[in-house]
């Protein structure tokens, strides 16, 4: 389908159109009488501009993406308050589009998604997208370290590409604790039609949101932790933003099914199985994998996790189960996997799952590994990439922990407890704003000492291949994850790291994610290419933590002011702290 403006170049229309000129990004975006557009497919695209401009901008922009291929899919989200009863009990939900959980991201490799956000909220927000690269392009990250909040009554387009990915993911509001009354929804990137998939394609594709969930309002979770105190124990499990056996799939005899699930909730490990039925792991945040088949799958907070199933059983109804891992209370909740042509209910008990058991959660993690001779998001194979033949050349230790810091609980990355500047970092390094943060605030190694206050900020160089090694010297197993990026997970294990750990390093089939569990009392090591410019949130999953601190910033820098390195500030980028009244750049 072919978009232009509703008058063409006559500089009558009073819409304006989104334009990527070889990374120039402008503001405003329209749709057809203003509503929601799903998914549309533009070639070429004009802007309307005063007639005697119009040639000449509408030559330079068709000389510029005449020769695309990749779609834009427009988005036009408001988010608001609303009640929700996942729990039996009125809460103030995060409603997008009037829905919770939101609504999914359906797109393909190399999709540009327009996605104009509505804050009707009575506070500041942000969206940011759980495993999406945004490539060259930190300044749609949507964490408050490369964004500034939309205000309230007030919108922003992010404008995103999905440039050689593929899998599941989800988006999630980043802001205060606005993830604990929803605001996600789940992310599919498929495969280009002429780009294979290493399994059939499925009679049905189903997004699965599971997480752990207080009955508590947002508000009242947050203050809790601004008064230094910790949180309570969850009170339940939701499933696509309902309770026990609020959710139901239905299939047919025979068919098989792929179920895309992700853990959006906000501290435990979760472990997923369905009654009866075996899951074919097929994909990873964006990786396939070899298809190892399992009875349950702990899916840590914050990953995301492609399965098949196969409808081979007697046609009745059967639970879905999630429960929590590594409690002392067991959290359980259920759903339904209802064969179509069924006339027998659930019954009894639930199967059981693993508990608190460590070594049974590390060998099935140990068993996730890449399909060398799959396509990614390319036709080539995605062992064509030897990692393990690369030479590392740095390496960078993290360390988390708790502690008090003026007799409030906080929480940190090697002795550092991230607090918000008051200028989004990468704005104000755009704009070379001295004074809000120091490149090196933290160390690349732990320093052993006691927890203080900083805007932590690590520095490391573009098109280097570092490790990193992450470390947990307490009894709870944490989670992290690395916007911008995806990595390989080359190792973990118990005890402490040390150089001869090395030695038992997955070099040939690791699979390659962005979210990675780290058990207690034990260590996880990653390979990290960077190649990708910016200013990249490194963050614990354990969602009180990361409020509290234990997060950083990765400044992956160069001295190129090259479009093919990185895209200039967005044109519609919205400016605050520091940066208020300045402009982004000339058209």
């Amino acid at each position: 389908m072919m978009a232009r403006g509703k008058n063409g170049c006559s500089g009558k229309g009073h819409g304006k159109w989104f334009v990527r000129e070889v990374g120039d990004l402008l503001d405003g975006v329209h749709t057809a009488h203003g509503h929601s557009v799903g998914a549309v497919d533009i070639r070429v695209h004009f802007i309307t501009t005063p007639a005697p401009a119009c040639g000449v901008v509408s030559r330079r922009l068709l000389q510029a993406i005449a020769g695309a291929e990749d779609p834009y899919r427009f988005f036009n989200w408001n988010v608001s308050y609303g009640d929700i009863y996942p729990l039996g009990v009125r809460q103030q939900g995060i409603l997008i589009n009037g829905q919770f959980p939101g609504p999914d991201i359906y797109s393909v490799t190399n999709d540009n998604l327009i996605i104009n956000v509505f804050n009707s909220l009575d506070e500041p927000f942000l969206i940011s997208w759980n495993g999406i690269q945004n490539r060259r392009n930190s300044f749609e990250d949507g964490v408050y370290g490369t964004t500034c909040p939309i205000p309230p009554g007030k919108n922003f387009t992010y404008i995103l590409q999905v440039k050689d990915q593929i899998g599941s993911f989800y988006y999630f509001p980043s802001l205060a604790f606005h993830k604990a009354a929803g605001g996600f929804g789940g992310i599919r990137i498929l495969s280009r039609p002429r780009i294979p998939v290493p399994f059939s394609d499925p009679a049905g594709d189903h997004t699965i949101l599971i997480g752990d969930w207080y009955k508590k309002n947002h508000t009242d979770l947050k203050a809790i932790l601004n008064r230094g105190r910790k949180l309570p124990f969850p009170d339940g499990i939701l499933i696509n933003g309902r309770g026990p056996n609020g959710v139901s799939f239905t299939v047919e005899q025979g068919k098989t099914y792929r179920l895309r699930i992700s853990n959006v909730g906000l501290q435990n490990s979760l472990n997923f199985r369905i009654e009866g039925h075996k899951m074919t792991l097929v994909e990873v945040e964006g990786t396939h994998t070899l298809q190892t088949t399992y009875s349950s799958l702990d899916v840590h907070v914050g990953q995301s996790y492609s399965v098949l199933i196969t409808a081979d059983q007697a046609p009745k109804d059967y639970y879905i189960v999630v429960s929590s891992r590594f409690t002392s209370t067991i959290l359980t909740t259920t759903g339904v996997l209802h064969y179509a042509n069924s006339n027998t209910q659930v019954s009894g008990s639930p199967p059981g799952g693993p508990t608190i058991q460590v070594d049974w959660s590390l060998n099935q993690a140990r068993s996730i590994r890449t399909n060398l001779t799959a396509s990614g998001p390319r036709p080539n194979p995605q062992g064509s990439y030897h990692y393990g033949m690369i030479n590392t050349t740095k390496t960078i230790r993290l360390s988390g922990s708790a502690g008090q810091v003026n007799g409030k609980q906080r929480y940190a990355i090697n002795s550092v407890s991230f607090v918000p500047a008051d200028t989004p970092l990468k704005i104000a390094d755009y704009f070379k704003i001295d004074g809000v943060f120091r490149v090196g605030s933290i160390s690349d190694a732990p320093t052993g000492g006691g927890i203080y206050l900083d805007t932590s900020v690590l520095g490391v160089d573009y098109r280097a291949f570092i490790e990193i090694v992450f470390e947990n010297n307490e009894d709870i197993i944490q989670s992290y994850h690395l916007n911008g990026y995806s990595f390989f997970v080359v190792g973990m294990d118990g005890g402490q790291w040390t150089t001869a750990s090395r030695n038992g390093y997955n070099l040939r089939d690791a699979v390659s994610r962005c979210t990675t569990q780290v058990y207690p009392k034990s260590w996880t090591a990653i390979y990290v290419a960077l190649d990708n410019v910016g200013m990249w949130n490194l963050r614990s999953e354990f969602w009180a933590r990361q409020y509290l601190g234990q997060q950083l910033y990765m400044r992956v820098y160069t001295a190129s002011t090259s479009l093919r390195d990185e895209y200039p500030i967005p044109k519609n980028a919205l400016l605050c702290g520091r940066a208020s009244g300045r402009r982004t750049r000339p058209l």
